[in-house]
């Protein structure tokens, strides 16, 4: 060592921002890590958290940064890690609704700025690392850390988890997580998942290498196996396809506390940071090293990519941009409210009875538990605590004026609520799930996966006693996935699912159900009828094998009508679809299909429609879901619009992994590309014929 290499970080990171040829960085990786000893290396590999910080995160998670790496010597900066699929989870930041109800938008771009607003809010408490990107497939609706995730479908879960990392990528790290088939939560640190090489990369690949593509700077391996081998120290997932096939130069990271189990295993299968704290890595490795055990290169190439990170990120910091006063600013909370409004769904509104009319009602009953409740979601790592939550009942005041009275209640008397909805022109009941009937587990705090999928015997009561009794009664839904409604959806008028609506909910809420707003989120998971229709879900399971089909797949492959179809919502106002055409009959293997088809709103009132395309396969090659989708644009129509809407898919999105080959082919033979507002088979009545040649 010499006193030349004295904080050689910055002065490399000062040399790079004047070099033009794209080897630099590497080249400054390797200077950087030839200056350090292999003490200094192993130090970059692991979290700086003690026992007590591990103790204090069980009951107050990620009140501070948890720190990695930071070497004083070289001028190496730590990595400062923040959680956050629904916000920023260190200091009093915005609160958004969770991601399931921003996959609901089906919005890329509002969900950019998200990732931006968040990567600000991160930098601005002192974070360059975030890991709120979950892109978890939803395999069975009741699945606890459903909320966290944008949805059931490959492609949406690529198109949403790529557009929060292009907003947070220019103001920190980010991470996408949980790599891979992480579906159930109780029994995640030890479930062993089977699944054939094909579903694997099929399903619970695609939206990953997608992220990966946008940019991610770390991915996080997860708690449970795949075919036998943990996530954590599993070389075919993080070597074999992560980094080698899909080229993937950032670090991968474990996650918290049971990610890894066994250094060697860790560090060999391609494993480079062990969080948040050290325990199968820092002396325990070195000793690996010196006794021969593990060679000194699996950790260069780990450290390579620690730096490489930090260097590149170094190279796009703007520390000066982050003042105390963006946390939670009125431009960040305004987003909030209308990420809150473009995400709710419409599932039923019998004889419009939505949106309220001002001009009749003088009275209106707000009832349920959850009504006077900000329920932002689970207590677990995804927990945000906002300055403020504006609550159903609250935001519902707000926008009610003067002129109507709200009446509330939220006990559980059926009898109380009787009387005050029997003064109401229109009865509004809150009810759903909370952190303590799903999310992350915690044996105080509970959450965990749900075995049934519908509502609490409190909710479905007071349901039952106030609805149909003349007045109309809209029923408002909160909770991360699906909500089975059998024994009390036919009696009320109106349902709108808010999921977890964020700190500005409540008003986004009452501007929905006034008017001021005109629902356009989708469905990004089926609703079944209830978990009867659908294959049986073990939340305790040892071994679990997961395939091709669940969600609209599995309800087209076994014939079942669900409650709601994927993609589905209604509007206030109303969209027709005619002339779908498309560019070319005739496509090769590297081509790309292009269709165009002519919506218009055929309502009074302005309105958003998702235009949703799938696609269906030709006979030839291996069995496969009866149609995906492919690609899908949200679009806003004034009254009377039409607007022509183009959809593009590469025909390598339509290809199939053939395990004999051990690579993708695209078979050939003729394709139908089917348009509409949602997977319900009856909704896609437009449909084209493409040949692949």
């Amino acid at each position: 060592m010499t006193g030349t290499e004295k904080k050689l970080f910055p002065r490399l990171v000062e040399r790079l921002k004047s070099a033009t040829e794209k080897s630099a960085l590497e080249r400054a990786t390797q200077e950087l890590l030839a200056a350090m000893s292999l003490a200094e290396k192993i130090g970059q590999m692991s979290g700086n958290a003690t026992q007590l910080d591990v103790a204090i995160m069980l009951v107050r998670y990620n009140l501070k940064t948890y720190d990695s790496g930071e070497n004083r010597r070289l001028g190496i900066p730590a990595i400062r890690f923040t959680d956050g699929p629904r916000g920023i989870t260190v200091g009093r930041s915005t609160c958004f609704p969770a991601a399931m109800a921003r996959g609901a938008a089906w919005d890329p771009a509002l969900e950019e700025r998200v990732g931006q607003v968040m990567g600000v809010e991160a930098r601005a408490q002192g974070a360059n690392f975030f890991a709120g990107v979950c892109i978890n497939v939803l395999r069975h609706p009741g699945w606890g850390r459903a909320q966290e995730t944008f949805g059931e479908d490959p492609h949406l879960l690529g198109e949403m988890g790529s557009a929060t990392i292009r907003g947070a990528k220019p103001h920190v790290m980010t991470c996408v997580k949980h790599f891979a088939c992480n579906s159930i939560e109780e029994s995640r640190f030890y479930v062993d998942v089977r699944i054939d090489e094909r579903a694997l990369r099929e399903i619970y690949l695609p939206h990953f290498k997608k992220c990966v593509a946008a940019g991610a700077d770390s991915v996080m391996s997860a708690y449970n196996r795949v075919n036998g081998k943990h996530c954590g120290h599993n070389r075919h997932l993080l070597s074999d396809i992560l980094k080698s096939e899909w080229g993937f130069d950032g670090l991968v990271m474990s996650d918290f506390c049971y990610g890894v189990y066994d250094g060697k295993a860790g560090v060999t299968a391609g494993l480079d940071v062990e969080m948040p704290q050290t325990k199968c890595y820092g002396k325990k490795l070195r000793k690996l090293v010196e006794q021969g055990e593990v060679p000194e290169a699996a950790v260069d190439r780990a450290v390579s990519r620690i730096l490489r990170a930090k260097l590149a990120f170094a190279l796009r910091d703007a520390a000066d941009a982050y003042p105390p006063e963006k946390i939670a600013c009125p431009e960040h909370t305004r987003l909030a409210w209308e990420v809150a409004c473009k995400s709710m769904v419409l599932l039923k509104n019998e004889n419009r009875v939505l949106p309220l009319d001002r001009t009749k009602i003088r009275r209106i009953a707000v009832l349920g538990r959850l009504a006077g409740k900000a329920n932002l979601g689970d207590r677990g790592s995804s927990l945000v605590r906002p300055p403020y939550a504006v609550t159903p009942l609250a935001g519902i005041r707000n926008r009610a004026g003067n002129e109507i009275a709200v009446l509330s209640y939220t006990g559980s008397s059926l009898e109380k609520a009787r009387r005050i909805a029997a003064r109401a022109d229109v009865t509004i009941i809150v009810a759903g799930l909370t952190g303590r009937e799903e999310g992350e587990y915690f044996p105080r705090i509970r959450g965990g996966d749900r075995l049934e999928l519908g509502l609490g015997e409190q909710d479905r009561a007071m349901i039952k006693a106030v609805c149909g009794q003349g007045s109309p009664c809209v029923v408002v839904l909160e909770g991360g996935s699906v909500i089975a409604m059998d024994g009390w959806k036919d009696a009320v008028d109106a349902i709108l699912m808010a999921w977890y609506p964020g700190m500005e909910g409540g008003n986004a809420l009452a501007d929905i159900l006034f008017g001021n707003v005109n629902p356009g989120g989708r469905l990004p998971v089926t609703f079944f009828e209830s978990a009867d229709q659908l294959f049986a879900f073990d939340k305790k399971a040892r071994r679990v094998t997961y395939d091709h089909y669940h969600g609209y797949r599995y309800a087209d492959f076994k014939t079942i009508r669900p409650a709601f179809y994927f993609g589905f919502g209604l509007s206030y106002a109303g969209f027709s679809y005619a002339d779908l055409r498309l560019a070319d009959s005739c496509l090769p293997a590297d081509g790309t299909l292009t269709a165009a088809v002519d919506v218009t709103n055929t309502g009074s009132r302005a309105g958003d429609e998702v235009v949703q395309l799938y696609v269906e396969y030709p006979a030839a090659g291996p069995p496969r879901p009866v149609r995906e989708l492919k690609a899908f644009q949200r679009i806003s129509l004034a009254p009377g619009e039409t607007r022509t809407v183009e959809l593009t898919v590469p025909i390598s999105d339509l290809a199939f992994y053939s395990e004999d080959q051990e690579r993708w082919q695209v078979a050939r033979g003729d394709y139908t590309v089917r348009v509409g507002p949602s997977a319900d088979p009856a909704a896609l009545t437009l449909s084209r014929s493409v040949t692949v040649c």
